[in-house]
């Protein structure tokens, strides 16, 4: 009891980008004609993404018509809060299908190893080549089996006010560093008055994170060990500590605070994952024709501009009395191009299935993007995004990064120091190892 309620806490720490349930999983598979699928399956969901499993439903009838699909919009929260209660008694009250974050996911697979089906024994391996590297990672476990199948990814950017960049004369496709970033961001606020980008100083290190992950680094290394006081990280921290210096950002409250920023002109750029295009032409319609994106800038000339942030997949508890309906579901759901391209096309969420990118879709100019391909730039990104580690202490990772962030940012503390600091908590916390 001590040991579910502790992971509770700490999967409710971790900051999210995105925003009742059934007593029973399913019914029993009775099995339809020729052996297929059949019966009831419930899934687990929220927001645009229960909306996209929901759109799915027509298409995968189809194929199975046997099966009766249940998709359950319970709130982001719950159904974390569902599945960590559901997992720690047993599969008690749980979906036989569930949506998981991608940086949730080894949290889930070290706690609960035994209480996702494996889906490797169930062939998902024949699938492990339509997807990148990096969405492979976060959802196989230590031994290369898939305990989730991949899903959505968040390829990053720059997402940017194409008129503030003309009012001060800055040509975006000019900007390739971090250091064309500061510079052209100290034009932009001479000359605008407007700041370069938003971040939730004290609560969320987003911008940290495509950094380190653009670098190949993350908060723990491939091994699991802390990598908080890493040269990368070093190099991450001082970089945004030059722009708070030269009053580049805003320090805003939350994603309330973001998406304010964004909509009232208030920054002229949002460095963020492929997702945000949606808020943006959603809370800011009168801004067609105003945005525009480009590459991340890497850390010196011809270096990497690729990183990730945000994506999910999805997951079977061991405990569905389905499993064959439940695994033919996740299966077309994540393998088939027509549920990924309607996901993209109707709730702007980005497939990771690389065959997806071939769609004549991508190639599209986007009018409020200023004309822009943008999904393909976007999916241009996805195969150089360097392998995370997420590991089952990322949300203690998030708070104390966000922790050394203020102190960095607000309270002045030397980068070392505050690194430092938060490696040695985070040692202690999780007895890992600290690189030195």
């Amino acid at each position: 009891m001590k040991k579910w309620l502790s992971l509770a806490l700490t999967l409710g720490l971790s900051v999210g980008v995105m925003a009742a349930c059934s007593d029973e999983s399913s019914s029993e598979n009775s099995g339809g004609e020729g052996g297929e699928p059949s019966g009831e399956i419930t899934v687990w969901g929220w927001n645009v993404a229960a909306q996209s499993m929901e759109m799915a439903v027509e298409g995968f009838q189809e194929e199975y018509p046997d099966v009766d699909v249940k998709v359950e919009d319970i709130g982001r929260l719950d159904v974390y809060d569902k599945l960590t209660v559901g997992l720690a008694s047993g599969g008690n009250g749980l979906p036989d299908v569930v949506l998981v974050e991608s940086d949730r996911l080894a949290n889930y697979m070290s706690e609960f190893p035994d209480s996702l089906t494996n889906l490797s024994e169930r062939g998902y391996d024949d699938h492990s080549d339509k997807f990148g590297e990096y969405k492979n990672s976060v959802t196989q476990n230590a031994d290369g089996e898939y305990l989730a199948a991949p899903w959505d990814i968040g390829p990053a950017a720059v997402f940017y006010r194409t008129d503030i960049f003309e009012e001060a004369g800055v040509n975006a496709e000019e900007i390739e560093t971090w250091d064309d970033y500061i510079e052209a961001g100290k034009t932009i606020k001479e000359k605008t008055g407007v700041k370069m980008g938003p971040i939730d100083i004290a609560a969320d290190d987003a911008l940290y994170r495509m950094m380190m992950n653009q670098q190949g680094a993350y908060y723990f290394d491939e091994e699991g060990n802390i990598d908080l006081t890493s040269d990368e990280s070093k190099r991450t921290f001082e970089t945004i500590k030059e722009m708070h210096e030269a009053d580049l950002v805003l320090n805003n409250d939350g994603w309330n605070g973001v998406v304010s920023a964004t909509v009232n002109g208030e920054v002229a750029t949002v460095p963020f994952g492929v997702w945000y295009s949606g808020t943006i032409t959603d809370q800011a319609p009168d801004l067609d024709g105003k945005w525009g994106v480009f590459q991340l800038p890497a850390f010196e000339e011809g270096g990497n501009r690729a990183a990730n942030l945000g994506g999910s997949d999805l997951a079977i508890p061991s405990s569905s009395d389905n499993q064959d309906a439940a695994y033919a579901f996740v299966e077309y759901f994540t393998t088939e191009e027509d549920p990924q391209m309607t996901a993209l096309k109707e709730r702007g969420i980005f497939p990771s299935l690389e065959s997806a990118y071939e769609n004549e879709y991508f190639k599209q100019e986007v009018e409020y993007f200023s004309n822009q391909q943008i999904y393909e730039t976007f999916a241009n990104v996805v195969p150089d995004i360097p392998v995370a580690n997420y590991t089952s202490d990322y949300s203690r990772a998030l708070k104390l990064v966000s922790d050394a962030q203020a102190s960095i940012l607000l309270d002045g503390q030397s980068v070392d120091e505050a690194l430092q600091n938060a490696a040695d908590t985070l040692a202690n916390d999780t007895d890992r190892e600290i690189n030195e």
